[in-house]
C-alpha cells in the first residue's frame, strides 16, 4: 500500500482512515513546541523500526517464528462483565476493569474514564483483513452503561477504532485526545464541542476531573505512512483524592520520571508491556522495561495492558504475562493480573488480591516441549482480584 499512486490510494481510503487536521486545529499544531519541520517530534531520536534490518528480513523472521504460540491454544478465561458488577461505587473511590489490550474502565472521583476503548473485531480499516480478536471483549457496548470521559492515547487502530467512537458518541462523553486526533472524531461524528485536545503537559478540567497529556515515545499513522499532523500522549488522570496513569503506547525513556515527579504518585498505572519486538525497540516496551517505567512514575499499583487480545509481534502470546510478573517480583513491585473483565480496586478491602496465573491454562506449548518461563517465588490458585477461575476450579491442571 505504501507504493500506491496518490490516485490509487484515495480509491481504497476509506472512512476509517480518518481525516487530516484543518483550520484552527492545524494552526494550533503549527504552535505545538512538538511541532518541528512540518512533524511532531519524540522526547528523543526514535526509530519507528531498525534500519538495519530489512523489509524481507523481518518478515523471515516472523514467518520463522512459532506462529502457534502467539495465540493462546484455548478460550482466554475471562469474566464476564455484567451491568451488576458495577452497580455500587468503589470503597475506595477507585476501581479498574481491563477489558482488553489498551481498554480499561477506570472509576474514578465518581466518573467513568474509558481509556483507549476498542471493541471492534479487528484492529484494521478493513472488515476483511487486519489482526483479529484473540477473545470477544467481556462486555457488550450496548451493556456498558453511562461514560462522562472517553481518553484516547493516540489513532493507531488497536487503540482508536471508529465503530467503537461512533457508537460511544451516543453516551454524551467527552472525548479527550492528543493533538489532531480531533480532526479523525470530527470526520466520524462527535460534536467538536465534545472533544478536548491537549499537548503533552496541558491540562483540562472535565467532569470534575483534572486531565493531563503527557511524554510518550511513540508515533501516529492510520495509512500507509507515519502521520506527521497528530501527536500521541500517554495520559494522567486525577479526582476525588486518587490519580492514574495510562501509557498508551510508548518506548521507555526517562521522561517517565519527570512525569513522576511533576505529576505523581499515582494509585495505578496501566503499563503497556505487550507486543514488543527487537525489530522496532524505540517505540514499545518490554515487560522489564514497563515495570521500570511504573518505578520512575512513583506508581504503587501496576496493571499490565496492551496483551492478550491482539496478535501484533513475534513472542509468545502469555510471554508478556509471565515477564512482567517476574520483573515486578525482582523489582518489588506491586502488581495485578487479572482476567479481562475482572473489576478491582488497587486500593480497596484486601487490595487487588493473590496473584493467579490464568493465562497458563491456555497458553500454547513450545515445539521443543520447553515448559513456560516460571518466575521465582510463591504462587498461588487465586486470581489478582483474590478469586478462583472457574477453569482452574474445574481441575483443568494448571502449572502454579
Amino acid at each position: 500500500m505504501a507504493g500506491l499512486p496518490r490516485a490509487a490510494w484515495h480509491r481504497v481510503r476509506t472512512d476509517a482512515f480518518g481525516a487530516e487536521p484543518r483550520g484552527e486545529r492545524l494552526a494550533r499544531i503549527r504552535r505545538s513546541p512538538q511541532f518541528t519541520d512540518d512533524a511532531f517530534r519524540n522526547p528523543l531520536p526514535t526509530r519507528r523500526m531498525v534500519s538495519a534490518r530489512s523489509p524481507l528480513e523481518i518478515t523471515r523472521a516472523q514467518l520463522a517464528a512459532d506462529r502457534a504460540r502467539r495465540t493462546p491454544a484455548a478460550a482466554v478465561p475471562l469474566h464476564r462483565l455484567l451491568p451488576a458488577d458495577l452497580a455500587a461505587p468503589p470503597a475506595s473511590g477507585l476501581r479498574l476493569t481491563w477489558l482488553g489490550h489498551a481498554t480499561v474502565l477506570t472509576e474514578i472521583g465518581g466518573r467513568r474514564v474509558l481509556f483507549d476503548p476498542v471493541w471492534g473485531e479487528r484492529c484494521s480499516p478493513f472488515s476483511w483483513t487486519g489482526p483479529k480478536r484473540l477473545h470477544p471483549v467481556p462486555l457488550p457496548l450496548a451493556e456498558l452503561g453511562p461514560v462522562d470521559v472517553v481518553v484516547v492515547s493516540h489513532d493507531h487502530y488497536d487503540h482508536l477504532d471508529m465503530g467503537t467512537v461512533r457508537a460511544l458518541t451516543g453516551t454524551g462523553a467527552v472525548f479527550a485526545v492528543p493533538l489532531g486526533v480531533g480532526a479523525h472524531l470530527e470526520h466520524w461524528g462527535v460534536p467538536a464541542g465534545r472533544i478536548v485536545e491537549l499537548d503533552w503537559w496541558e491540562s483540562a478540567e472535565v467532569a470534575g476531573l483534572t486531565l493531563t497529556a503527557t511524554p510518550a515515545r511513540h508515533y501516529c499513522s492510520r495509512g500507509p505512512r507515519t502521520s506527521p499532523l497528530f501527536l500521541w500522549a500517554s495520559w494522567v488522570v486525577a479526582g476525588g483524592g486518587r490519580t492514574v496513569f495510562h501509557s498508551g503506547d510508548t518506548g521507555y525513556f526517562d521522561g517517565f520520571a519527570e512525569i513522576g515527579r511533576r505529576l505523581g504518585p499515582f494509585d495505578a498505572t496501566m503499563m503497556q508491556v505487550g507486543a514488543y519486538s527487537d525489530f522496532w525497540p524505540d517505540v514499545h516496551m518490554t515487560p522489564e522495561e514497563g515495570v521500570r517505567a511504573h518505578l520512575d512514575l512513583r506508581g504503587d499499583l501496576l496493571l499490565p495492558i496492551h496483551w492478550c487480545t491482539f496478535n501484533l509481534a513475534p513472542h509468545p502470546w502469555e510471554e508478556p504475562a509471565e515477564r512482567v510478573v517476574a520483573a515486578a517480583r525482582a523489582q518489588g513491585a506491586r502488581l495485578a493480573v487479572p482476567r479481562p473483565g475482572k473489576p478491582f480496586e488497587p486500593a480497596g478491602p484486601g487490595g487487588p488480591g493473590e496473584l493467579r496465573r490464568w493465562w497458563r491454562a491456555v497458553a500454547a506449548p513450545a515445539r521443543d516441549g520447553a515448559p513456560l518461563v516460571v518466575p521465582e517465588g510463591p504462587t498461588t490458585d487465586t486470581d489478582a482480584d483474590g478469586s478462583r477461575p472457574r477453569a482452574a476450579a474445574e481441575g483443568d491442571g494448571v502449572p502454579v
